[in-house]
């Protein structure tokens, strides 16, 4: 397959799952089996265009961090706490990320391990979606330290590829008692420290291959994924916060289930 089509393709994959509960990484690894993609030769791509997802994040909440950072400048305690509570909840996953670096690294190779996470996946927002109960904790910057740190460490279950962060970081907050648009956009803003922190440590890794161009996969399909996985998240951020408010996460979940299911039949 052409280069610029296989970069399109993952592109509009990356933007399609990257922010909803089904799980990025996972579906870049199915279609990477699913296609016959070289999983090595594409691994720095996969990685690099989540930058265009987190792109949309800022363009899609501009207002949001505007006003955060003209606030940090006059030490607003509600810009203080948006700031605080978003690096807290990213603490724990850059801590594990870094010490389980190459154990992550060995299971991007493995679609069984997606397929399961999937289904597993899939299961428990079923059940969390039943038995959580939303409480009054709304607004990122109203979150206590404790239910921060809790949401953080739920992320970390997305170090598994086929989990989700988004999923696990929402899912871990509707069962602490927050609310559900408050859920899905702490997920929105948890990505950007979180999404940055992976894309730079896979770009310091691999920039002696970047910047020799070695191997078919260079900077021109990477800024063609970068700008399709924009595009795509953009869009896709306004519409899953919509459905979300009225439908939500159950439907994802069926999803990670048949989506799951149908991997294992199909690669193992």
């Amino acid at each position: 397959m052409d280069l610029t089509l296989t970069a399109i393709l993952l592109g509009i994959v990356e933007g399609l799952t990257e922010f909803l509960p089904v799980s990025s990484t996972g579906h870049l690894i199915l279609a990477t089996e699913l296609f016959g993609y070289d999983a090595a030769q594409w691994a720095t791509f996969n990685i690099v265009i989540q930058l265009g997802a987190i792109l949309a994040v800022i363009v899609q909440f501009w207002r949001t961090f505007w006003a955060v950072g003209m606030g940090l400048l006059k030490l607003e305690p509600v810009s203080i706490r948006f700031v605080r509570n978003v690096l807290l909840a990213f603490l724990p996953s850059a801590v594990l990320g870094l010490l389980l670096k190459d154990w992550i690294e060995g299971l991007l190779g493995q679609p069984s391990v997606v397929g399961w996470a999937l289904i597993v996946g899939g299961i428990a927002i079923l059940i969390i979606e039943k038995v959580a109960r939303q409480g009054p904790l709304t607004g990122v910057s109203e979150l206590s330290m404790k239910t921060c740190m809790g949401i953080g460490l739920a992320q970390c279950l997305a170090m598994v590829p086929g989990v989700s962060r988004s999923g696990a970081t929402i899912m871990g907050a509707l069962a602490m008692g927050v609310e559900r648009r408050t859920a899905a956009e702490f997920s929105f803003f948890l990505a950007v420290p979180t999404m940055m922190g992976a894309t730079t440590l896979e770009l310091l890794g691999a920039r002696e291959q970047l910047m020799a161009g070695a191997g078919p996969v260079g900077w021109g399909e990477i800024a063609v994924g970068f700008v399709v996985s924009f595009v795509v998240a953009l869009v896709v951020i306004k519409a899953f916060m919509a459905f979300v408010s009225r439908s939500g996460f159950s439907p994802f979940a069926w999803y990670r289930i048949a989506a799951g299911s149908l991997a294992l039949y199909l690669l193992t």
